[in-house]
């Protein structure tokens, strides 16, 4: 093949469709959106100023109460990210260009794939990572309330079972979920290709071709989740719902929490699966924690 500005233009269009399709094939499978709520960035930066109010409804009696945003700066900088590919001008010549279609296939999965690994590998990271509150999300003296609305601390954690791996009870019922996926600028395909002016080309005989994105992860409100290392079954399991439950505002009234999914990795596929979809239990008794939330089985925790 001739190396020209119209053929490596008509390269492109090749490229750019593997990279596409794999990239809509894989983003509707995603499990980020699950847990968290897709905040459209405009700017560098996003603070969340908002985070520690929860507005409740109240008997209204004299002037309305104002709830102003508590001005905790919670702030999720977005990101750069990229993946490059160089595609070899002998390779056009030689008309060899059978191996790059999987290759672009591969940098779209892994675009699409990108929010789950931001937002999962953030989860996982909890323990040692602060919140909105200065607090880590997951953490075991988070400032809250109890039943005569007065200060108190709870915890969020349960981490006395050593090495064991990590499940993590979650509400996702709300409007806003307990991450933040913030998309400044969505992943798109781009390349520096020109034969006559492109540094790449003239040096070492390279084409680029890639992809960038700009965007970041970060927490919501910490009372819609609990991490837990303990076994996995019915009475820990339901320990953790209790907690997350009983948590209250400062009035002294439920915060209305009530878990919907239990996340877990490959190694706690089994227990977690015994734990809310099996009917019955050992000996035949009934499991009072069937179908009590969703389990989602995601490598992204492993």
């Amino acid at each position: 093949m001739i190396v020209t500005a119209a053929s490596v233009a008509a390269l492109q269009i090749g490229f750019k469709k593997s990279f596409q399709d794999a990239f809509n094939a894989t983003r509707p499978t995603s499990d980020y959106t699950k847990v968290a709520t897709v905040v459209n960035s405009t700017s560098k930066s996003e603070t969340y100023g908002w985070l520690g109010k929860f507005p409740k409804m109240r008997e209204w009696v004299g002037d309305r109460i104002v709830k102003d945003m508590e001005a905790f700066g919670y702030t999720i900088v977005n990101k750069d990210f990229e993946a490059t590919i160089g595609v070899d001008r002998n390779d056009i010549e030689d008309d060899n260009l059978g191996v790059y279609a999987p290759l672009f296939a591969e940098m779209g999965l892994s675009a699409a794939q990108q929010p789950d690994d931001l937002i999962f590998s953030l989860l996982k990271a909890g323990a040692a990572t602060t919140c909105y509150d200065g607090q880590y999300f997951f953490d075991t003296d988070h400032p809250s309330f109890d039943e005569a609305g007065a200060a108190t601390t709870v915890a969020n954690i349960d981490s006395s079972g050593g090495t064991n791996p990590y499940w993590y009870l979650l509400d996702t019922s709300r409007p806003l979920k307990p991450l933040i996926f913030q998309e400044r600028k969505k992943a798109q395909f781009v390349s520096k290709t020109d034969p006559n002016t492109s540094d790449t080309v003239f040096t070492s005989k390279k084409f680029l071709y890639g992809a960038d994105a700009r965007s970041n992860a970060g927490f919501g409100f910490w009372q819609m989740a609990y991490a837990s290392n303990v076994a996995l079954n019915g009475d820990n399991l339901d320990a953790a719902i209790e907690a997350m439950r009983s948590l209250r505002d400062i009035n002294g009234r439920p915060l209305g929490i009530k878990p919907t999914m239990l996340v877990v990795g490959p190694k706690l596929r089994s227990a977690a699966n015994k734990a809310v979809k099996v009917m019955l239990g050992d000996g035949g008794a009934s499991n009072a924690n069937y179908n009590a939330v969703e389990v989602l089985d995601t490598d992204w925790v492993a």
